[in-house]
């Protein structure tokens, strides 16, 4: 009994035709690829550009110089490194063949070459710098340029050579109306013969362009570049993959018109890479800020609009980490001295407070608020003003007298009045004045020299007038 055998499925078929009939319009699947990525590029590159501080509709603006320049600069490259195609006595094709832009055949080199003089004619138009347009659409384009190489493979074109890789791509020989067979023949449909396999390079460069895309855009989040920078390592990641893919290819592009043996494009792919490291390095740093992506009086026009640009906030985060830093280093204040700040802020906030509650100055405060009080009471009182008003010049002599006197006990009022405060400090100025009275047979002494001031005039709870005249302003 023989065992079962399992059939595998090997190697990539090709599609059996690149083009459908619309009754009298063709419907090409090349063009359909190059449109879908136009489509994506605009559209996405507008979110970016956007994003980056832009304004809506100004990526469409440019793309209508950039896709015409872009489409002819691909042609045109692609006639010049292929031009055994179309000119010459063995060319398959003719001159005018040339111009079908339709049938493919389109130089990536020449349509970023060209299409980057369309952009700048659009930009210049709107008053937006280049470098910084260019770093927004960057990966929208390489994307547009993954989507454009399955064009390619309905067209049976851009393959490399022959291999026993599972991954193989058949090529048919496809055959039109008139019954002329050749597998280059684009309007043609597959017969079904296998003329080879070879290596799908359009499936290389559509993943290596994919893959690129994704580094572009964790780059540009990652480190906020600008300045036309990303635009450059785009150019670099694209000639690097395209450098080595190249290498691969079997078409008659690659064969028959080299130099010295090389194909063209390993010259142009190694050139550009150069120049694109040259300018990635030299460029400035960061990314534009503001409306820095604009000329300056396109700059002008949409500040008065209102409009703010780019405000990145990454700086800010930076700053914020450092200010945490440097407060994670600067040294912390223990309890005493923040009570001693805290008692310094109160005594320049209350200083009058602050005067009385220091402790050596209470027993001062007190007898100056006594002999005040005295003061005031002396002033205030009908018989104070008639004793001083009936005073003679003994009287007066008498008083110097008992000034003396009272300067040479006023230590002892004041010691006594001190003594009395540190011993109670929550009472009020009443003990004080209690204090001050327990002086008062020493200064009645003194005032015992014969006067014209009767004691029955004096009332009992008032400070006696001779204390009054004691007191630091009269003895001034």
């Amino acid at each position: 009994m023989n065992a079962p055998t399992t059939t595998m499925l090997a190697y990539i078929p090709s599609p059996p035709q690149g083009v459908w009939e619309l009754g009298p319009f063709p419907l090409r699947a090349y063009a359909l690829c190059i449109i879908a990525g136009i489509v994506v590029a605009v559209w996405w590159g507008n979110r970016r550009w956007i994003a980056r501080g832009g304004q809506d509709g100004e990526v469409l603006d440019v793309a209508i110089w950039a896709v015409p320049f872009g489409l002819l600069g691909g042609r045109v490259y692609h006639v010049i490194t292929d031009w055994k195609t179309y000119f010459g006595a063995d060319a398959p094709k003719e001159p005018l063949d040339a111009l079908r832009i339709w049938d493919g055949g389109l130089g990536i080199w020449g349509a970023v070459a060209l299409g980057a003089v369309g952009a700048w004619i659009g930009a210049r138009r709107r008053g937006i710098r280049l470098p910084a347009f260019g770093d927004a659409i960057a990966p929208p384009i390489l994307l547009a340029q993954a989507i454009g190489r399955l064009g390619n493979y309905f067209n049976q074109e851009l393959y490399g050579r022959e291999t026993t890789l599972p991954w193989g791509l058949k090529i048919y020989e496809r055959a039109n109306e008139a019954g002329y067979a050749d597998p280059g023949l684009i309007d043609g449909k597959s017969n079904g013969v296998v003329v080879a396999i070879v290596q799908p390079t359009f499936l290389y460069e559509l993943l290596w362009n994919v893959l690129i895309v994704v580094l572009l855009v964790v780059v540009d989040r990652r480190f906020r570049i600008g300045h036309g920078r990303l635009f450059a390592l785009y150019i670099a990641g694209y000639c690097l993959g395209r450098f080595f893919i190249e290498m691969l290819r079997d078409d008659r592009a690659a064969v028959a018109n080299d130099i010295a043996g090389i194909r063209p494009n390993l010259f142009t792919a190694a050139l550009v890479f150069a120049c694109a490291i040259v300018y990635f390095v030299t460029a400035p740093k960061g990314r534009e800020q503001g409306l820095e992506m604009y000329h300056p009086e396109r700059a002008a026009e949409l500040e008065e609009q209102g409009v703010a640009g780019y405000v990145d906030d990454w700086y800010d985060e930076d700053f914020e980490d450092a200010d945490a830093a440097q407060r994670d280093t600067e040294p912390v204040a223990d309890a005493d001295t923040l009570d001693a700040l805290d008692a310094e802020a109160d005594a320049m906030a209350t200083p009058e407070s602050d005067a009385e509650s220091e402790p050596g100055a209470e027993g001062q405060t007190v007898v100056e608020s006594v002999d005040e009080a005295a003061v005031e009471d002396t002033e205030s009182s009908p018989a104070g003003d008639s004793q001083a008003e009936s005073a003679d010049a003994d009287d007066t002599e008498a008083v110097d007298a008992e000034a003396v006197e009272t300067e040479a006990s006023e230590p002892e009022v004041e010691e006594s009045a001190a003594v009395e405060t540190e011993a109670d400090e929550t009472e009020t100025d009443e003990p004080v004045v209690e204090s001050a009275a327990v002086n008062e047979p020493e200064a009645e002494a003194a005032d015992a020299e014969p006067t014209d001031v009767e004691p029955a005039d004096v009332e009992p709870t008032d400070v006696e007038p001779t204390d009054a005249e004691n007191t630091p302003e009269k003895r001034r």
